[in-house]
């Protein structure tokens, strides 16, 4: 990829998730160049493109037709810092985006509460390792998104039986996580968004339908009403109580601030035993339209805003 002007250069693995960030950046200015993940070469010894490398890798590429992406993303943003390009989200975000082993070894080591977890690689040890944690337990797989092999299991029979069956969902990388079953206090869990390490809002989204696929993004709106003719209750809907200077949102910004990821949202849930779970750390955020409709700015645009500075200070380096 060359351009001969500055921009803030997207990488994405997404073409749907795009639109709301285009509109965003062109509302405030700021001129975004995709990148698509995957595909393509990459010139070690050229020069990068003038101006900022925003990575937007999502973990769940490999159901897009993009397996790659996440090598393509890694050495792309690791290529362009090497040359002195400002990047947002690089290599190491990367790494922790698609691995949530990565996610909760960071959220323990940080002091987080976090679901007790097993990590199993590869089929063959599921079943035995199963026995260590009480039932009812989930499976999830460690490069996930999208919900990706979450599963409920109520005893481990039923789960021996999956494993050896033809429904076994393999994971992408091989790696299963067997985590025990989080009963939450109320059927929600809640999505704190940050930008440039400034919490932009947190977001309530309603689990009562079940099912684990939470995506916020305005390609996953589903239109219409209920069968009687009523909307139904939003799914995503603002925590306007929960404020930058909660306890919780606090050391939630100091994590990101340390790890260096600027964009991301984190997940967390109240559980019925009065524990506050984190389990969540996601890099690729997208944002709900009626969320961001109810917001003064859209985080959108405090990202558009954010990258536009970084865009800017870049080329007064120049």
């Amino acid at each position: 990829m060359s351009s001969s002007s500055a921009a803030v250069h997207v990488l994405h693995d997404n073409p749907e998730w795009i639109p709301p960030f285009r509109r965003a950046f062109e509302a405030e200015g700021v001129p975004l160049v995709e990148w698509h993940l995957g595909d393509g070469t990459l010139d070690l010894d050229a020069e990068p493109p003038r101006g900022v490398i925003w990575s937007r890798l999502s973990a769940s590429s490999h159901t897009r037709g993009a397996p790659l992406a996440k090598d393509a993303a890694r050495s792309i943003t690791a290529w362009a810092a090497s040359w002195g390009r400002r990047v947002v989200n690089g290599q190491h975000v990367a790494d922790l985006e698609v691995s949530k082993v990565i996610q909760h070894a960071t959220l323990r080591r940080a002091g987080f509460d976090v679901p007790r977890t097993i990590a199993v690689f590869g089929r063959d040890g599921l079943i035995g390792a199963a026995q260590d944690i009480e039932a009812p337990f989930i499976t999830k797989h460690n490069q996930g998104g999208k919900g990706l092999g979450v599963r409920r299991f109520d005893d481990h029979g039923s789960f021996a039986a999956y494993v050896r069956g033809e429904d076994f969902e393999q994971a992408a990388d091989g790696i299963t996580l067997l985590q025990e079953l989080l009963v939450a206090s109320e059927p929600a869990i809640t999505r704190a968004e940050f930008v440039g390490g400034q919490f932009v809002c947190a977001v309530r989204v309603d689990t009562s339908a079940g099912g684990f696929e939470l995506c916020p993004a305005e390609a996953c709106a589903l239109p219409g009403a209920g069968d009687d003719g009523v909307a139904p209750e939003p799914m995503f809907r603002l925590r306007p109580e929960v404020s930058a200077e909660d306890p919780l949102i606090q050391r939630y910004a100091a994590l990101l601030t340390d790890l260096g990821i600027e964009i991301a949202g984190i997940e967390y849930m109240t559980t019925t035993d009065g524990r506050t779970v984190t389990y969540d750390v996601n890099t690729n955020t997208n944002y709900n339209p009626d969320v961001e409709a109810g917001l003064e700015v859209s985080a959108a645009r405090r990202i558009a805003r954010y990258l536009g500075g970084l865009l800017h200070e870049a080329e007064q380096a120049r």
